[in-house]
């Protein structure tokens, strides 16, 4: 904006018409004052003209923010509160409950149970009888009935004792040796902190509520200091074992990627996931772009196809890409219902439509010909909204920097930019339609940092991404979550095995 001009001194009526009367020269500075009161006026109306478009875009970017929710945005549905607006689920004319073939968690009669209770017949139901003294006849099987319980949870301690002997040659005594594991006077078992990873790490517990529940349940009051010292303590175990899980997916040929703002000691860091189907790789990173992508280090090698939600720093790396349209589709909600767009309601159709002909399909990839023939419709959709959304004109003077585009000519870019990113899913069929395997993986970092709010050091949230690595490769690969935990006390090979 240009500055303000300085007012001109204000003339009464009388003053202009004695100047007006006077001559020549008075009517020049008549002139005079009249022209820079004209200029200060068309100044200020310009300033106030350039001030009320800001505002205008103030207004606007405060309008979509209020109308953005889950289904048209990032935002996740927890923020829609009491506005959410319920899903109708349309029928699908199936029946309900349990499909044939589904393997059902129905409680099943065991064959052997662990403990039997037998129940006595004191007195005849007829006439009163003592039945005590008479000998059991049987017991009718079709009436047993079994109470599947818990006992009650006791913390095992076990002493060890090294054995001293003399020897009967040289009078020497020689002393056992503990084992390796048992190096302190007192101490916690794999099996406890297998546990206390299990609630940390799995169950999501806050450090506080963690060592309540260790005292409740087994009665061991267990600090939240202790429990601190049980993460490190596996976070560095898992080194080798987190670096084995990295490799696994840098050969992979389809990789998710995703990243989400974490606090470690009050300050803004980022988590980076990334993840296929049998592996999850968590680190965290002082930055979110490409610093953070390189000293990670599975990117700059990788030579598949990453799946990603469009951050610019992605595609700074040779990798093949595939964008995410679960967010394209939102974004597209977003411009038809608040701009009314008729170009992304074409779009939506359109992916929805290669989607639905991609599943039903029972071949590897579509024909040469019918891909052409949906790029044709894709880039006609863009054209029409590239039309809808032409640059907008410079007027007056050129402000520094970028002009501010609109989100649909944003989105509009993005999607001819990175057409074939963004049509992956149709070129091959092994390539999902969206990254939200990235985003289950991410989803419950969140929760975590719902839970704590933040970590006091990055120690401790390197530790945590270690286990939570290590834990969700476990479930995804089919494996007991506790047993796993145990096996990293134990010696034994951890997965995945080496190559």
């Amino acid at each position: 904006m240009g500055g303000e001009r300085e007012i001109p001194e204000k003339l009464s009526r009388e003053q202009i018409a004695t100047l007006y009367k006077a001559g020549p020269e008075a009517v020049v500075s008549l002139v005079q004052y009249l022209q820079d009161t004209n200029g200060f006026l068309q100044n200020n109306i310009q300033i106030l003209q350039q001030n009320l478009e800001q505002v205008h875009q103030r207004l606007r970017a405060v309008e979509e923010q209020l109308k953005k929710n889950s289904r048209n945005s990032h935002k996740p549905p927890s923020s829609d509160g009491l506005k959410k607006i319920p899903k109708v689920r349309k029928p699908s004319g199936k029946k309900p409950g349990g499909k044939k073939g589904h393997k059902g968690t129905t409680l099943r009669m065991a064959d052997n149970p662990d403990i039997t209770e037998v129940h006595k017949v004191e007195r005849c139901r007829h006439c009163g009888q003592s039945l005590k003294e008479k000998e059991t006849l049987g017991y009718d099987r079709r009436q047993v009935r079994q109470v599947f319980d818990l006992p009650p949870i006791k913390v095992e301690v076990t002493e060890h004792q090294a054995e001293i002997k003399e020897c009967g040659r040289c009078g020497t005594r020689t002393t056992a040796e503990f084992p390796e594991e048992v190096g302190h006077k007192v101490q916690y078992g794999p099996g406890l902190k297998a546990n206390a990873a299990y609630i940390k790490g799995y169950g999501l517990l806050s450090y506080e509520r963690a060592a309540e529940l260790f005292e409740d349940l087994f009665g061991v009051p267990l600090s939240a200091g202790t429990l601190v010292n049980i993460d490190r303590e596996i976070g560095q175990r898992l080194g080798e074992v987190n670096e084995r899980i990295k490799e696994q997916i840098l050969d992979s040929p389809i990789v998710h990627f995703d990243e989400t703002g974490m606090r470690i000691e009050g300050k803004l860091h980022w988590l980076h996931v990334a993840g296929t189907q049998e592996a999850t790789y968590y680190m965290p990173h002082v930055k979110r772009g490409s610093q953070a992508i390189d000293a990670i280090g599975i990117l700059p090698s990788f030579e598949g196809i990453a799946v990603h939600d469009g951050w610019s720093s992605y595609f700074n790396y040779g990798c093949d890409h595939a964008l995410c349209n679960a967010h394209h589709l939102r974004e597209l909600t977003f411009v038809h219902e608040q701009d009314g767009q008729r170009w992304a309601k074409q779009m939506i159709e359109f992916l929805l439509e290669v989607k639905e002909k991609k599943e039903k399909s029972t071949g590897r990839r579509f024909s040469a010909k019918r891909i052409q023939e949906f790029e044709r419709r894709y880039r006609e959709i863009v054209a029409m909204g590239m039309a809808a959304n032409p640059p907008p004109v410079e007027e007056g003077k050129k402000k520094r920097g970028r002009k501010k585009k609109s989100k649909a000519a944003n989105l509009l870019a993005r999607l001819h930019r990175h057409e074939k990113a963004v049509l992956a899913f149709m070129y091959d069929f092994s390539v999902p339609f969206h990254n939200n395997a990235g985003e289950r993986d991410i989803r419950m970092m969140k929760v975590q940092q719902k839970i704590s709010g933040t970590f006091r050091s990055f120690e401790g949230a390197l530790s945590f991404c270690r286990i939570r690595s290590y834990i969700s490769t476990v479930k995804k690969q089919g494996l007991n979550v506790m047993s796993a935990l145990q096996d990293i006390f134990s010696g034994k090979q951890l997965l995945p095995e080496p190559c």
